[in-house]
């Protein structure tokens, strides 16, 4: 079990505030990591290390500015001396309401350049600055582990049918910026592999299923006919995952795509 010990190793996560992001937290703690939970909402990043068993601190950062990333970094080390983990967690999923003005506002045809650009910001190019950032303090260190939180969307096409009312009408339409920006980041993570594979830094994504967070009911049971588990994840369904990446378990890991899905992308 000594592989999977975290035990005097320094995680960062970002989005650390969201519904992953404390889960996240929670696994590396529990593994014996010292976490910096990273989130624009400082309070919440907050509330994420207040009850860790390990060294904790909330930091404010806007993963899609430069100078917030390289701030936020210099306060890190200040506090714990180096970064051994990184989990790049943060990320714009849009949320649409059933309404006619949504459904028309999501469609393709339709779908505004503000959302595009607002996503990429964050999703793609907020994991660019985080990876450049502190993957290059960990390749000056000769190790370390980047992991890149994915989606089923990067890897398949949504399945517009489960944003269908019980009369069969479209809601609204999952909009097209997060599968182009998490396939994008599954392709960043194999880069940065191949770049700092000689220099001792790993670089692998975990592509984790739909979470079940109060959806109603026939929008569960549509997800979940989709997968071979019958099921949509519960928020701590990916934290042995994340502490197989984030270990010496996965030391000759790198590059790959980790899906945890209960079978989305199988079938």
């Amino acid at each position: 079990m000594e592989l999977f010990s975290l035990k005097g190793k320094v995680a960062v996560v970002t989005g650390a505030a969201g519904l992953l992001g404390r889960e996240h937290v929670s696994a590396l703690s529990e593994a014996g990591a010292s976490v910096a939970a990273c989130d624009i909402d400082k309070e919440g990043a907050v509330r994420s290390v207040s009850n860790i068993a390990t060294p904790g601190l909330a930091f404010q950062m806007d993963i899609s500015s430069a100078l917030s990333v390289t701030e936020t970094f210099k306060d890190i080390l200040h506090n714990f001396q180096k970064i051994d983990i990184l989990v790049n967690n943060a990320a714009i999923d849009d949320k649409f309401a059933s309404t006619q003005r949504d459904l028309e506002v999501s469609a393709f045809e339709n779908y505004p350049l503000e959302l595009w650009q607002r996503s990429l910001a964050v999703n793609l190019t907020g994991t660019f600055l985080c990876c450049q950032t502190i993957g290059t303090h960990m390749a000056q260190r000769n190790c370390g582990s980047i992991i890149n939180i994915a989606s089923t969307y990067g890897v398949v096409a949504p399945d517009q049918s489960i944003y269908r009312d019980a009369q069969g009408r479209q809601r609204f339409f999952k909009s097209p910026v997060y599968p182009a920006t998490k396939g994008a980041v599954i392709s960043l993570s194999k880069y940065l592999a191949a770049y700092w594979g000689n220099r001792g830094v790993r670089v692998n994504c975990l592509t984790p299923g739909g979470v079940e967070n109060g959806q109603d009911d026939l929008f569960i049971e549509r997800y979940s006919s989709k997968t071979m588990l019958g099921r949509m994840a519960k928020p701590w369904d990916y934290k042995g995952a994340l502490i197989f990446l984030a270990s010496e378990a996965s030391a000759y890991m790198t590059g790959a795509n980790l899906i945890v899905d209960g079978g989305w992308t199988a079938l």
